[in-house]
């Protein structure tokens, strides 16, 4: 190093430098983001913030991670290509913290997503009485074995000791540690009038010409021609229950298994949502689900619940609100655990700090919200001793009320602090305006945008003249008058988790926003106890359950229009223009994309060479309407389909329709065919509302409608809404935007906290009355936004 100011090598690192990304619609993007800062990207929805921070930046650097692992661990890991981009500087490692849903594994828990769950379990191996063992006589999901046997040891001359080998755990022998037993009604497997050989099975795929029915009908256990309602006990235990058994049929060694213990493992083992529909459905019919008996939910054995400290199990720890469980480790007072007490105290403040005191331990992962998800994946991270790292973030602020947002703000700024790179992707301006760097793309969304417009300090886009710039400031005021209400939706005694007897009547006929923190109870509430029946719509932020050759053509039923219109211009029939039936292509089936499993290592996905993404046989983009062929539909964004559909050869009202309802719920930049598998959450909801609209229903439920959304879209939304309103319908919001707050006609808010803070109706009446008022958390922010 030489004398003087010279800047070490090692530490000329300071940038971040992205020259020529094209990943989806990035158009050649150069942008530098400084290290250890808080950079947030901005722009509208579409606009590529997430092809930049994620299909970019974070992409390579996993790929980069996962080339260092051996070929056998590769193996179970996803493979990643490499993003288009000409050059990547001055990486670093990065841990994505995004929305994807926690496994819903029926086992995973919020103690088990994070080390909470384990510290209580060493606290109590330590500290319980009776003391049980080690701490896995704790864990619900370690199972009690018992074994024993013989091994040669050697001592002068060899000889064979007998011993045995048992390990304690924590699991309820009963439900195996789920919680929940299965009760299956007999009557949905067979239809008992009829005999085997008749089809009595009706488990989808057991028919009697497919394998499962023929391994029935010729095991040889019972007489495959008699009707089962003659079975002996002997033949009906056989049929349902028998265990797995070597047998011979049609020349062919196979094993014959029961009934019930072949769904339990085919069916019941997985998540029921992760199930094809037609499954989903039967299982839906013929299973119940119960609380398990011996351990009433707890899912520990008879040990683990009664081995306590101070008279609390683990079982009673885990099932109180993370705020209270808190309180009681700060209680205790060892000093052989001090430093084990101080670590479990660290990381509950932590939940409660970033806004989920109110959770329980046991809640289970799968239930979470995808911001619950993310904020408990941020829990993982906060406590970390890894630095310089970058930290990408996928809009933190989603669920979050106006309050928790200042918080969640003091925790990115710890990341930031700690010597990390913290990317956050972000619409709300009170976490847009910490940033020490923006990078706001656009200027529109698909097509329109993927390009750098700004760059730059918060002051500076304030500034500038894009769209962000220019709606950084946007406050909705209040309405100087509101709808009146035509009728009321009555809720009486409402008890769903944490509500208190809530009773309360929603005004029909007006725009309802359902207000408070995280927490508070309003989904509980509006979910809970506006029945999903005769003339309710609820759309909510759950994935829409769909495969990769699903898109937005084919979920709004937008398709069926269109290949009719291709068939009927072209005299050749409908089925060609599909790329699930006769014009798929033969190389990829219709995918666009070849998936080649390499065995031991990741499988890899190609794009197809044949008919190189487009999903179809060559004959089939001879044919045309207006000008183009499928393919070309289908790749184009629905704002350009809209106008396409609306005129001359290529009109089709049908189609127009359902795309003028897509571009009202501002999904205007997707294209056709996109997959629904890369959707977020907001745009998934937006999509099934726009489907929704065409319904007959006439009150609306929506859950957060602008998450995703930017600031200038978010006016689109409320015109929606008004219009909605405007045709004769309800709409009940739930909703932290204040925007959305300010335009609604009547406000019902939660609160006065989280979990059992909350629960309660604190205000009840219009925005200006809330605003007046000033009691509630969220009468003072709201009242801070529209600057009264």
């Amino acid at each position: 190093m030489t004398k003087g100011t010279d800047v070490h090598a090692a530490d000329s690192h300071e940038m971040i430098r992205v020259h020529g990304a094209r990943v989806n619609n990035l158009k050649d993007v150069s942008v530098e983001i400084p290290k250890r800062r808080l950079t947030v990207f901005t722009g509208v929805s579409g606009s590529g913030k997430s092809s930049l921070v994620f299909g970019t930046i974070a992409a390579e650097s996993q790929r980069l991670i996962n080339e260092t692992y051996s070929a056998f661990v590769q193996g179970f890991m996803p493979t990643l290509a490499r993003p288009e981009v000409d050059v990547l500087d001055g990486l670093t490692t990065a841990i994505i913290v995004d929305q994807q849903r926690l496994g819903a594994d029926p086992r995973s828990t919020v103690g088990t997503a994070t080390d909470a769950n384990a510290m209580l379990r060493i606290l109590f191996s330590r500290l319980a009485a009776p003391h049980l063992g080690p701490p896995s006589a704790y864990a619900f999901n370690v199972a009690s074995v018992q074994a024993s046997g013989a091994i040669k040891v050697e001592k002068g001359a060899r000889r064979a000791e007998k011993v045995t080998f048992s390990r304690t755990g924590g699991m309820c022998p009963r439900c195996e540690g789920r919680g929940a037993v299965t009760d299956i009604d007999l009557t949905q497997l067979y239809d008992d009038s009829k005999s085997l050989r008749e089809g009595a099975l009706t488990i989808p795929g057991y028919s009697v010409d497919g394998w499962y029915g023929r391994i029935y009908t010729g095991c040889g256990f019972f007489d495959p021609d008699k009707p089962i309602a003659r079975f002996t006990k002997r033949e009906l235990h056989d049929l349902l229950h028998k265990e797995p058994t070597k047998i011979k049929v049609e020349g062919i060694n196979l094993t014959y298994e029961g009934l019930i213990p072949k769904m339990r493992k085919s069916f019941l083992s997985k998540d029921v949502d992760s199930l094809q529909p037609h499954v989903r459905a039967f299982v839906e019919r013929a299973v119940t689900f119960t609380v398990c008996p011996d351990c009433a939910g707890t899912r520990l054995s008879e040990g683990a619940r009664t081995s306590t400290i101070d008279g609390v199990s683990i079982a009673d720890a885990c099932a109180m609100q993370i705020t209270d469980l808190a309180e009681w480790v700060r209680g205790l007072d060892d000093p052989s655990v001090t430093p084990l007490l101080t670590a479990l105290g660290h990381s509950l403040d932590s939940f409660v700090e970033i806004g989920l005191g109110y959770l329980s331990l046991d809640r289970p992962s799968g239930t979470l919200s995808g911001g619950e998800a993310q904020r408990v994946k941020m829990i993982r991270h906060l406590g970390s001793s890894l630095t310089d790292v970058t930290y990408v973030f996928d809009e933190p602020t989603t669920g979050l009320h106006p309050h928790d947002i200042q918080r969640m703000n003091g925790l990115l700024l710890r990341l930031r602090d700690k010597g990390n790179t913290v990317l956050v992707v972000e619409h709300k301006p009170e976490t847009i305006a910490i940033a020490d760097h923006v990078v706001d793309l656009g200027p529109g969304a698909g097509t329109g945008g993927g390009a750098v417009c700004f760059e730059g300090t918060v002051e500076g886009l304030r500034a500038s003249d894009t769209v962000t710039g220019r709606h950084l400031g946007d406050r909705a005021s209040l309405k100087k008058s509101v709808r009146k209400a035509t009728g009321a939706l009555e809720i009486r005694g409402a008890d769903t988790n944490n509500l208190r007897g809530v009773d309360v009547d929603i005004p029909l006929g007006v725009l309802v926003a359902v207000t408070g923190v995280a927490g508070s109870g309003k989904s509980s509430l509006v979910h809970g106890s506006v029945p999903d029946g005769e003339g309710v719509v609820s759309v909510d932020q759950g994935a829409i359950r769909g495969s990769r050759r699903s898109n937005p053509a084919t979920y709004t039923g937008l398709l069926d229009p269109i290949r009719k219109a291709f068939a009927k211009a072209n005299g050749v029939k409908p089925a060609l223009f599909s790329a699930n039936s006769e014009g798929a292509c033969p190389t990829c089936n219709g995918v666009g994309v070849v998936y080649t499993d390499l065995a031991m290592m990741a499988g890899v996905a190609t794009t197809c060479e044949e008919c190189e993404g487009r999903r179809f046989q060559a004959a089939v983009l001879e044919y045309r309407l207006g000008g183009r062929d499928i393919s070309e539909v289908l790749a184009m964004p629905v704002s350009d389909a809209e106008a396409f559909f609306a005129e001359g050869e290529a009109r089709i009202p049908a189609a127009h329709r359902i795309l003028t309802r897509l571009s009202d719920v501002g999904l205007g930049y997707l294209t056709l065919g996109q997959p629904l598998t890369t959707l977020s959450g907001g745009e998934r909801q937006r999509l099934k509302l726009a489907t929704h609209m065409g319904e007959k229903g006439g009150v609306y439920v929506l859950d957060e409608p602008t998450a995703g959304l930017h600031l200038a879209d978010v006016e689109q939304l409320l015109g929606l809404l008004d219009r909605l309103v405007d045709s004769g319908k309800s709409v009940i919001v739930v909703e932290h935007h204040q925007a959305v707050m300010a335009h609604a006609d009547w406000i019902i808010d939660l609160g006065p906290g989280a979990g059992h803070d909350g629960g309660q109706i604190v205000f009840e009446g219009t925005p200006a009355e809330l605003v007046a008022d000033g009691s509630t958390l969220t009468g003072r922010h709201l009242a801070e936004y529209v600057g009264a």
